[in-house]
């Protein structure tokens, strides 16, 4: 008999030999676990049980929620991967309402349908299925229930293969097109950087470069001119941290003393101790003026007082006065002034201390003692580590003045490794790969062309665009699709219209979205829409809006009246702003020049604080400018069907310069009902270039002749 000890050794040897042979004969470990590629995706159903088992509740990752249809046969329910791909596996969770009878099925566009798995023996569980096929769009169709109820999911998971592409990767880098200041650098430098970015971008209107030009918590003596593409922003957490001694300015010098053209810029998060006291800021259109502090006045004409058609102001604070002079129509949101003189057109304020009492329309002052609910936008902002952070504010009901009056604004931080920084040619199957791992976006200054959809499906979703960051559509795809999830934050974005038609620039929401996002909205900031002008341009719709409960804080959607590829048949779009969810609230509604109806608003329940537009300067004679027997189409479109809304502040201009003999006959269309309430209401005859005969349905008007005068009114019904 072996001893124990003999016995030790030669199972030890063997151990060895085994590992060797394993070592030997074993392939190397390349193997990758499968991708969950359906979570967060868009998901539909042919029907579902209640308003809690909505589709997307079987995609969500929670096996707390599920999706239930109704108590017939076939029933089935699908998901969107967003983009082709290999599928092998799939795997169902079954509630107790299960289906014994089933079939998975595969598509490319949603209607055309393969099977890769069939059964008429289903059991309900955890069900695991090895499949083989790929298809864009998937599905579970059921044609038999094992129970008396309907279909019922906690899950519905759709895996494939690991590509091996690495995952990306957040942080890094902000590129070459933002500059960063800090209070070591000289003056003199920082100076001579700040006039070589706008001696470039100064006229550069339809121009391809974008600059973001940020600086870190201290204090400057420098000015800087705002051009062009190009956003001045504080990296400090509140505006204070930042002075810059001098002026944050823009003027109107590169078109003869007219800011009317002076779109496309912004200033952001700091604080201006003016020279002489008053700080310029001649602005039109897309040009935000957020959580600044003006330690003296501010100007917001151009040189010469001549005419400028802006703006927006939100969370700032003026200690002295706020003067409009030639200034056309103004929004301020949330902000503290010393006071406010100046009146043209349309003067509105929400929740601002120092804003002068409503007296519309002499003068055209529309005052409302707080805001609804408000959010911030995010913003880019540099800890005591001199690490990269994105601030995200929280939301405020009923609120008035400034959020950082009694400290740091209230909210929450996501540091910047959490972010993708995109940059100028990443492709859109890029950026979709960074946000399905869970990272959120920052958009570096540039142009981004994308072939495919950006699809962000996230909730909580951050996507922040620096130096008025421009995605442009190829070939006629959507740029840009948002699920129907709470709380995806939205800002800093220009959608640049593609020469190949686009359906719609930017959809918050799928089609039949109705899940409530009341607790935490999704949010559209700063966000721009552009069809023609920096080249030909087409799409049918800029913004469609079917989440509920979306919050719209300042938006231009504007069809180019100047620059290039433009024309009545050229740069075609019918529609800005299309509203189908429910309880949607609008600050700010910059909406311009679209063929048909500029803003159509399907959705009940909802609130526009401020709207300006002008109607399309262009129809070639009223036969090219007709709705049915109506002449023209109204700039604003309240559908029938709606019941509740309410607007204040709004208007509508004409500039009928092709034809100055066009008659557009209302400026607003609304149902006749006593919950859709609109108050402080103009329409304008610009020169006389045309008429609008009735401010809304059929009251109020005309808005003719060439003495440009309005025709208000107070309230409708």
């Amino acid at each position: 008999m072996r001893s124990l000890p003999h016995r030790r050794a030669v199972t030890a040897l063997w151990a060895v030999l085994l590992a060797l042979a394993t070592v030997l004969v074993a392939p190397p470990s390349t193997a990758r676990a499968d991708v969950l590629l359906s979570q967060g995706r868009p998901a539909t159903a042919s029907s579902t049980e209640n308003a809690g088992t909505a589709a997307a509740n079987a995609v969500d990752g929670n096996t707390g929620t599920r999706w239930s249809s109704a108590f017939s046969d076939p029933q089935w329910i699908q998901v969107d991967l967003g983009a082709t791909a290999t599928i092998n596996r799939v795997v169902l969770n079954w509630e107790a309402a299960y289906a014994t009878a089933y079939q998975v099925q595969v598509s490319a566009d949603g209607s055309t349908w393969s099977t890769i798995h069939s059964t008429t023996s289903g059991t309900g569980g955890v069900q695991t299925l090895n499949v083989s096929g790929s298809g864009r769009y998937v599905r579970v169709y059921g044609t038999a229930r094992g129970t008396g109820y309907g279909y019922s999911l906690w899950e519905f998971q759709v895996y494939g293969p690991d590509s091996g592409t690495p995952p990306p990767v957040g942080g890094g880098d902000l590129g070459p097109n933002v500059l960063v200041f800090d209070p070591s650098m000289s003056n003199a430098t920082i100076q001579s950087r700040l006039d070589s970015v706008f001696g470039q971008q100064e006229s550069n209107q339809f121009g391809l470069s974008r600059y973001a030009l940020l600086f870190k918590p201290g204090s400057y003596n420098v000015n800087a001119n705002v051009g062009f593409y190009t956003s001045v922003l504080g990296l400090g957490r509140s505006p204070d941290d930042v002075t810059i001694n001098g002026s944050v300015n823009v003027d109107a010098g590169w078109f003869g003393g007219n800011a009317t053209q002076n779109f496309w810029r912004s200033t952001e998060n700091l604080a201006v101790n003016p020279t002489g006291g008053t700080n310029r800021w001649a602005v039109s259109q897309a040009a935000p003026f957020r959580r600044m502090h003006i330690r003296g006045g501010l100007n917001l004409a151009p040189s010469g007082y001549g005419w400028s058609s802006g703006g927006y102001i939100a969370d700032s604070k003026v200690d002295g006065q706020v003067a409009s002079y030639s200034q056309q129509q103004w929004l301020s949101r949330d902000s503290t002034y010393g006071s406010w003189d100046g009146s043209v057109w349309n003067m509105v304020f929400s929740g601002v201390n120092g804003a002068p009492p409503n007296h519309f329309p002499n003068p055209s002052h529309t005052t409302l003692d707080q805001s609804p609910l408000t959010r911030e936008k995010p913003y880019l902002y540099v800890d005591g580590a001199g690490a990269y952070n994105v601030f995200v504010p929280s939301a405020r009901t009923n609120s008035r003045g400034i959020t950082w009056a009694g400290g740091a604004t209230p909210g929450s931080s996501i540091p910047l490794s959490q972010f993708y920084v995109a940059k100028p040619g990443d492709s859109a199957a890029t950026i979709n790969n960074a946000l399905n791992q869970g990272l959120h976006l920052l958009f570096t200054p540039g142009i981004y062309h994308v072939n495919q959809t950006i699809n962000v499906n996230r909730a909580n979703t951050v996507v922040l665009g620096l130096g008025y960051a421009t995605i442009i559509p190829d070939n006629g795809v959507v740029p840009m699709k948002v699920a129907d999830v709470d709380g995806v934050k939205l800002a800093g974005l220009l959608f640049d219209a593609g020469p190949v038609n686009s359906p719609v620039l930017l959809e918050v929401g799928p089609s039949g979205s109705s899940a409530s996002h009341a607790g935490n909205p999704t949010s559209i900031q700063d966000v721009f829409f552009r069809i023609g002008g920096a080249g030909p341009g087409k799409a049918t719709n800029s913004l469609i809006v079917n989440s509920d409960n979306t919050l719209i804080d300042h938006i231009w959607a504007w069809r180019g009246d100047h620059g290039a590829g433009i024309g009545w048949s050229v740069n075609t779009a019918d529609t800005g702003l299309v509203v189908n969810g429910d309880n949607v609230l609008a600050y700010g509604l910059f909406v311009e020049h679209y063929q048909k109806y500029n803003v159509i608003w399907n959705g009940q329940g909802g609130r526009t604080v401020f709207f300006q537009n002008e109607l399309p300067y262009d129809p070639p004679n009223q036969a090219a400018y007709m709705n049915g027997s109506t002449r023209g189409y109204a700039a604003y479109k309240v559908a029938n069907s709606v019941t509740t809304h309410e607007a204040w502040g709004v208007g509508s201009y004409c500039y009928f310069n092709v034809d100055p003999s066009i008659v557009a006959d209302r400026g607003f269309e609304v149902p006749n009902t006593p919950g859709v309430r609109f108050h402080n209401l103009l329409t304008v005859s610009l020169g006389g270039n045309g008429t609008i005969a009735n401010v809304i349905n059929t009251t109020g008007g005309p808005a003719s002749g060439t003495a440009t005068i309005p025709s208000y009114l107070v309230s409708y019904p």
